[in-house]
């Protein structure tokens, strides 16, 4: 991990995720990889309690009921919306101490939005006469996202250079650096490249 600051109390934190089919290991849950990347990069020291779905200890059932993985405890207190909890995360381990996260241009958190949904579709699709339109959906979404990465931001452009910057150079989404844009949309690529084995992530712009 990363390391922490001084001059104040570490937060207990614990991240409880779902296991993989081995039922100890992290499994494919985009939204447990979600919280994991935040709290890693965040630097802050957590420990991860991975749970098999196919059996459930009750102590778990007692701890969060009607729960299902990811959720947290933070300094003993229970925290179980995704999103509410990445919203308290930004939040509670804020600068200077931890790093700040949050996407400076609100088109990166748009930016692939839909991809995963339109994945879905396509995968769980079971008609033949329709697998083309499906196919055309997400391919269109997967466009979208290599448009925007190609996009140089504003802050890539020299308003007093000659130069004109047609390809961004950056990274991530929302610049060189890993947002909580890039938490919500790195593990669903991860899935998808996983099942279908053609699609990566770009390092330096560019999709398909």
């Amino acid at each position: 991990m990363a390391k922490q600051g001084s001059g104040k109390k570490n937060p207990e934190i614990e991240l409880f995720i779902k296991a993989g089919f081995d039922g100890e290991n992290i499994g494919n849950c985009p939204f447990c990889q979600r919280l994991f990347m935040v709290l890693w990069l965040k630097g802050v020291v957590f420990n991860v309690t991975t749970v098999d779905m196919r059996k459930r200890p009750e102590e778990l059932k007692d701890l969060a009921p009607g729960t299902n993985p990811p959720f947290l405890i933070f300094n003993g207190e229970l925290k179980t919306d995704f999103i509410k909890i990445e919203e308290f995360l930004e939040e509670s381990l804020a600068p200077p101490r931890y790093p700040h996260l949050t996407p400076r241009q609100p088109e990166s958190y748009a930016a692939g939005s839909d991809i995963f949904a339109k994945f879905s579709a396509y995968i769980k699709n079971t008609s033949k006469e329709a697998n083309e339109k499906f196919q055309k959906a997400l391919l269109k979404e997967l466009k979208r996202l290599d448009n925007y990465l190609k996009e140089p931001l504003s802050d890539e452009i020299d308003a007093n250079s000659t130069e004109m910057i047609l390809v961004s150079k950056r990274k991530y989404l929302d610049g060189n650096e890993l947002t909580l844009a890039d938490c919500n949309l790195l593990p669903k690529l991860h899935i998808i490249k996983s099942h279908k084995n053609a699609y990566t992530y770009p390092r330096g712009g560019g999709f398909i």
